[in-house]
């Protein structure tokens, strides 16, 4: 897991450290993956709050946005799901 903002890397760390996140938190400051990924709000200059789930192969299998982000319940299932079916694949 990992997490990506428009802002600053000391503006990330300053704010993982504050809410105590855990993972990585990596600066798009040059606004290019918020753009790949068309979450980039060009007339404001911030990327619309987006979460994908992205499997092993790059393939999204996931996408919540704006309000749903902010819930993460919504990602795990995808996440869970995914760890479920791959444990069935090792088993045959």
């Amino acid at each position: 897991m990992l997490g990506i903002s428009v802002d600053s890397s000391p503006a990330n760390r300053a704010f993982a450290r504050q809410i105590g996140v855990t993972f990585p938190l990596l600066s798009d400051f040059n606004r290019k993956v918020s753009t790949e990924y068309g979450v980039l709000n060009t007339q404001h200059g911030f990327a619309n709050r987006t979460t994908f789930v992205i499997d092993k192969q790059g393939i999204i299998t996931h996408i919540d946005k704006d309000k749903e982000a902010l819930d993460p319940a919504g990602a795990h299932q995808a996440c869970s799901l995914m760890a479920h079916q791959a444990r069935g694949k090792n088993k045959k």
